[in-house]
Order: C-alpha cells, then structure tokens, then sequence
C-alpha cells in the first residue's frame, strides 16, 4: 500500500534528491496553502518521525486518525511516534486500534508486545509474541522478547528456552547470548556461562560488559590473571565503567596493591560522575591498610559527595562516627 511504501522509501536519505529537511520544509508550505492535502500530511508525518521530530509527527498523526478512522497505518505509524516520546500507554492504545481494523497486521503486534514489556505487562508481551511466532515459527527476534518477557517475570527456565531458541535460528545474536550467559552464571554454571561470553566478545568485540562479566566469573575462580585481562579490557572499551573500577580496586586490595588499588579509583574520577561510591571505596582501602586517617578523610569525601552515593548516606555516616574504633582488619 502507498503508506508503507512511503514508510520504507523515506527511510533513505534523500527523497527524490532533495535532503529531508527541505522536503520537511516543503510540505510545510503546502500544508499552509492546503491544511486538506492529506497525502502531504502523510507525507510530513513519516519525514518527522524519521528525523528525530516524533512529538510533531504524533500531532498529524492525530489529525489523519479523526479524518480516517478506518486506516490501520495511521495508527500503526502514530504507535510508533508515541513508543519514540516513551508515551508507551498512548502507544499500547494506538497499536491495539491498529490491530483492530488489521488482525494481520503483525508489525503492530510486534510493537505492541514491545510495548507490553516497557509496561512491564509481561503476560500480554508473552501473547503477542507467541501469535507472532504462531505465524512464523523462525521468527527469532520474537523468540528473544519472549525470553525477555519470562526473565522479567521471574521465569528463567522458560527464559533460557526461548534465548536457545532465537540463537538456534540466528547463532549472531549477542544478546541471546549474553542473557544465557547471566542466567548460567546464577544457576552456578560458571566454565557454560563463560563460553556464552566469549561468544559475544567473538560476535562484538566491543561489548565491555561481556568482558565485565568474564572478570567476574574469573574472579569467582580466583582466576586474577583473568580478571585483570578482562577488566582492562572492559575500561579500555567503557572508560566510564564505574563497576570495573572498583572491581579493579577489590582485586588489587586482596592481594596487598594498596596503592595500585587506590590509583585505579583516582583515575576512574578523571570518567566517572559517581565519586560518592569511589571515594567510599577509596575509604575502605584505606582501612583494610590499617590507615584511620585516610579512611576517615575519604569517608568525609564520600558523604560530600552523597548524591553519587549508591550506598545509604546513613550507613556511611555511621561508619564514620564509629572510626576511630575500627578494627583494622575488617572490611
């Protein structure tokens, strides 16, 4: 139909030659001379909505809907503009109307059990994606939202059947890959659960946070040439990885690096917002060093900084009141 193939072609970026913007322009002024050509309106939707401007292109949207009320695409296409502002309530509506007048119509459905899981509607979610599957059972993104649906809603075996099945169908995707690898990592099967994230890093090898939780399971191993090769790997890819920091910092504690350690967290301040939770950490060194002052000082730093703090402010304050009693060796 002419919508859907001015959804697809507009997707380029140029229509008939023209950069996007000035056809944006164009239509505009031929809204000016005729607020009723409503194939110029269509038209200037789906251009807003393709370049950012999803708010404006939801206002003509509306405005076709009231003229036809009949037209699935319409509300398909107002669907997506609402999914694009996180409206995802308005969306739910504009995709269940859609669906309505389309039965058939399975982009809709697609969305729509999207839309469900931003909702946290997950049974829902679970029922499109499986009337889409009912269709086409090789369709693998749907087989991966609905492994997204059954972790949300605390079902992981179901979970891990459905992330099975997506990279049965497509062994490239990472994501499916990475969730089976946490979900091993819970059920304890570490060496399993690392193989998952080797895949990834072979699949992408600029996912940081498959090489984070290759640390981790090393560091569960007590494999610490592992972990120090993963999380450097990990700062080197994501510099603003806060969590590698301090996991850095742990392990550089444990085996007597007091220094190392501390410098890791001073130069995660030179990427990192949080310096709450860094200068926390930095204080816990210090006193597993035996140094009250400097965990004192660094306490001090921390609640300054309480707004970057993950840790209750409260605690933090208790610790301090309580420092000059501390007994060195307990972290």
């Amino acid at each position: 139909m002419l919508f859907e193939y001015l959804a697809h072609f507009l997707h380029n970026c140029y229509y008939f030659g023209m950069p996007k913007l000035d056809k944006i322009e164009e239509l505009q002024e031929i809204l000016k001379e005729d607020s009723e050509n409503f194939q110029a309106r269509r038209e200037l939707a789906l251009l807003l909505a393709d370049n950012g401007f999803a708010k404006e292109a939801s206002l003509h949207l509306r405005y076709l809907a009231e003229k036809f009320p009949d037209d699935s695409n319409i509300f398909y296409n107002l669907g997506i503009s609402y999914e694009k502002q996180k409206l995802f309530n308005q969306a739910k509506e504009s995709y269940l109307k859609s669906i309505e007048l389309n039965p058939e119509g399975m982009d809709a459905v697609y969305n729509l059990g999207l839309v469900y899981i931003e909702l946290k509607e997950f049974d829902k979610g679970i029922e499109c994606f499986k009337k889409i599957l009912a269709k086409d059972e090789n369709d693998s993104n749907s087989y991966f939202n609905l492994g997204i649906c059954y972790l949300k809603s605390g079902d992981p075996v179901s979970a891990m059947m459905n992330f099975q099945n997506t990279i049965d169908i497509n062994d490239e995707d990472l994501y499916a890959h990475f969730y089976i690898g946490n979900i091993l990592v819970e059920m304890g099967e570490l060496d399993e659960a690392k193989d998952e994230f080797i895949k990834v890093t072979e699949i992408s090898p600029d996912y940081s946070w498959a090489y984070y939780n290759l640390a981790s399971i090393a560091f569960m191993q007590e494999d610490f040439e592992q972990v120090a090769i993963n999380l450097d790997k990990t700062i080197e890819l994501n510099p603003k990885d806060e969590g590698a920091y301090i996991n850095y910092a742990k392990l550089l504690t444990q085996i007597g690096l007091y220094d190392d350690a501390r410098q890791m967290l001073i130069n995660a301040m030179k990427y990192c917002r949080d310096k709450g939770n860094l200068f926390y950490y930095i204080a816990k060194i210090f006193k597993q060093e035996g140094n009250i002052q400097g965990y004192i000082t660094n306490l001090n730093n921390a609640l300054q900084n309480r707004e970057t703090l993950t840790l209750d402010p409260d605690t933090v304050m208790n610790e301090l009141e309580h420092a000059g009693n501390v007994n060195v060796n307990d972290n």
